[in-house]
């Protein structure tokens, strides 16, 4: 976003034009001038369709030029051989901010539209989206239902922005302000996060997004937004991929463009979620005042059941989501007896045993109880309230007053309730909607809901600033063994005493210099094991050259490398790889390593080039880390050499970006140190954007 042409007249112009208005229902001209007409009590509107015409008795003007007074914002919606002159004569007039909603041709127009507008000090949203709605500004330029609340929303498909609008108006909530990106050819998702980050109306962000653009820009506003307390909650596309089977390394099969997007929000304490729904359910959790966790305790949850199947599935589906559901302290589970007739459950879950038909303030009473307590993060409760009414209509009075009851007990703790019902749209659910109280239909929702809020932490972005890839240096000819040992040795890394030979008698002559036993390996294959390119423990110049002529035979290499053999105690393999994302720029990989590498698939990454700090925190997250710490009474490895390779290796490929890729298999890591056995990069096939 640029100081001379901010986006308030994108979200809040003094006047609209819609460009293409029509009549007829069945055109998206029709929908884009009802939408805009509907804030006429804000700012003046225009219609303009150059055949004439009225709407709602708003006549149709000709063109934009001769208007009552010049519009800072122009909706286009014409066919696409029109929409560069529609745009020209907006800027001609003082437009500030144009949206595009037809296509604006191919990629090489669609840029040139784009120049135009930045070039005229105006901004462009689309082209070829579905528009926007802005809930605090009265601004409706969009086709379909945009039900309000505290959600704002980014998306590049318009299809999945209504499903979402209308999965949050049957949970009572829905959107403060909605964008559709659209191509991007100047206002990016990055710009858009950043006015809903600064937009007051807007509680949590949400967003779908498929082209990233500049994703280093994006990760510093994820983790602006977490600053400001505005959870992002994110989709995208990619987990299905086939390309990574054909990567040149296991580097490009292991940092997959969707892994870089979910290491990018872990890092930036944003959430990346898997589906429409899925998001819904945690936003509305949210939205409902449930909090990230504070502090080392795991999320805890307390659940309230009138059913003791209900309950104790309730605590499954909490704790194999990584919820704690924890043992009521006794200050907590007495005051849970004083709201309980005897014989009713006193533990977590709270079983009410039938307490809860018998008299239903029961629920307010034990739900009360419990959020006041200093035991839980959330309190769940499930089973069958909301329903009575819907079997003694006698009831519905009742319930309704219990629900409003729960939601004050749950506004006066400041801690979320969240209520699992058999029920559908009953009067005492639209109560607890209405109060912001969460109601879902199936317990799973509940607690994969409370889960993704669990994740929700301080991001790493706060504590350390993205670093930007350093300038770059003196391009490298190729990958190979040779070129990145040379490369990788002069950032600090160690590799085995080597010579590189193309003859068998070259290769005795070196490991005798080197010192049997020794390593031969064919310079050329990138998995060199797999291509039988490997071999080891040679102890002899007998088998050396054995080993030498079957080598090349099975590879036809024309160049090796002899070195010496490294086998220190208690060593485990690990994998360090840097892949280059177009969007996100080089992004760090530590793992597990060897032949198994991609068949463990143990990685942790990081946007690169990264810190000792975050090294260390990246070698922590793998599955396998009691392994490096010291796993039944074996010494720890040296973990600071281990962070130290990392960050080398990571700042090698940051500073070249002729690497697509830049990998060390295997790193062996042991108590005294860390020394790289193999590596090699991968050369890009074309240039990568400047600072990627």
């Amino acid at each position: 976003m640029t100081a001379e042409a901010p986006l308030d007249a994108l979200f809040d112009p003094a006047s609209v034009a819609v460009v293409g208005a029509s009549g007829n229902p069945e055109k998206w001209g029709y929908w884009l001038a009802k939408g805009a007409l509907s804030g006429r009590g804000r700012r003046s509107v225009h219609l303009v369709n150059r055949r004439g015409g009225s709407l709602d008795g708003v006549p149709f003007r000709p063109g934009l030029t001769g208007l009552a007074d010049a519009p800072e914002h122009v909706v286009v919606a014409v066919p696409a051989p029109s929409v560069r002159a529609v745009v020209a004569e907006g800027l001609a007039v003082g437009a500030r901010c144009f949206t595009v909603v037809s296509a604006g041709g191919g990629s090489s127009e669609e840029r040139a539209l784009a120049e135009l507008v930045t070039g005229g000090g105006a901004r462009l949203l689309g082209p070829n989206c579905m528009g926007l709605v802005d809930a605090s500004t009265q601004l409706r330029l969009s086709w379909g239902e945009f039900p309000v609340g505290g959600v704002g929303l980014v998306s590049q498909s318009g299809n999945l922005a209504l499903e979402i609008g209308r999965l949050l108006a049957r949970a009572g909530q829905g959107f403060s302000r909605f964008v559709s990106l659209g191509n991007q050819r100047d206002i990016d998702v990055a710009d858009a996060l950043e006015a809903l980050v600064a937009h007051e109306p807007t509680r949590v962000i949400a967003a779908y997004v498929e082209d990233f653009r500049d994703g280093r820009r994006l990760a510093r506003v994820l983790a602006a937004a977490h600053d400001a307390g505005k959870p992002v909650l994110l989709l995208t596309v990619g987990r299905s991929a086939a390309s990574a089977s054909a990567a040149a390394s296991h580097t490009g099969a292991l940092v997959s463009p969707y892994a870089t997007v979910a290491a990018v929000c872990r890092d930036a304490g944003a959430l990346l979620l898997d589906s429409a729904g899925e998001l819904v359910d945690t936003a509305v959790c949210l939205l409902s005042g449930a909090a990230p966790r504070s502090g080392t305790h795991a999320y805890r949850v307390a659940i309230v059941g009138d059913s003791g199947g209900q309950g104790a599935l309730a605590a499954d589906a909490c704790a194999v989501r990584g919820l704690d559901v924890p043992r009521l302290s006794t200050h907590t589970a007495h005051e849970v007896s004083a709201a309980l007739p005897p014989g009713s459950g006193r533990i977590n879950p709270v079983d009410l045993a039938g307490a809860g038909e018998a008299d239903l303030g029961t629920y307010a009473r034990v739900a009360r109880a419990l959020l006041r307590g200093k035991d839980a993060d959330a309190v769940v409760l499930t089973g069958y309230f909301g329903d009575y009414a819907s079997a003694n209509p006698a009831q519905a009075g009742r319930e309704c007053e219990v629900a409003g009851e729960l939601a004050d007990a749950a506004e006066a703790s400041g801690r979320a309730l969240l209520v699992h019902t058999m029920a559908r749209d009953t009067p005492a659910l639209a109560v607890l909607r209405r109060r912001g109280v969460p109601v879902y239909e199936r317990i799973e929702q509940a607690a994969t809901a409370l889960s993704a809020v669990a994740r929700l932490r301080a991001p790493w972005a706060a504590q350390e600033s993205l670093q930007d890839p350093p300038p770059a240096a003196p391009p490298v000819p190729d990958g190979s063994y040779e070129t990145v040992r040379a490369l990788l040795t002069s950032h600090g890394l160690r590799f085995p005493a080597a010579r590189f030979v193309t003859s068998a008698d070259e290769a005795v002559a070196a490991a005798r210099g080197i010192g049997f036993p020794v390593v031969l390996k064919a310079m050329g294959p990138a998995h060199k094991t797999e291509a039988g390119g490997v071999a080891l423990g040679l102890a002899d110049a007998d088998s050396l050259r054995g080993a030498f002529r079957r080598m090349r035979t099975a590879t036809g290499a024309g160049r090796y490398a002899v070195e010496a053999m490294v086998a220190p105690e208690h060593a485990h393999e690990l994998i360090v790889g840097v892949r280059r994302d177009r969007a996100f720029g080089p992004v760090a990989m530590v793992g597990v390593g060897g032949v198994t590498a991609e068949l463990l698939a143990d990685t942790a990454l990081a946007p690169a080039p990264l810190t000792a700090a975050r090294a260390r925190a990246l070698l922590a997250e793998l599955r396998h880390a009691p392994l490096l710490t010291g796993w039944r009474g074996a010494p720890a490895v040296s973990l600071r050499a281990v962070a130290d390779a990392v960050c080398a290796v990571a700042r090698a490929a940051a500073e070249h970006p002729e690497l697509a890729e830049l990998e060390i298999n295997p790193l062996l890591a042991h108590p005294g140190g860390a020394i790289a056995l193999d590596a090699h990069g991968v050369l890009a096939e074309r240039p990568f954007p400047a600072g990627n």
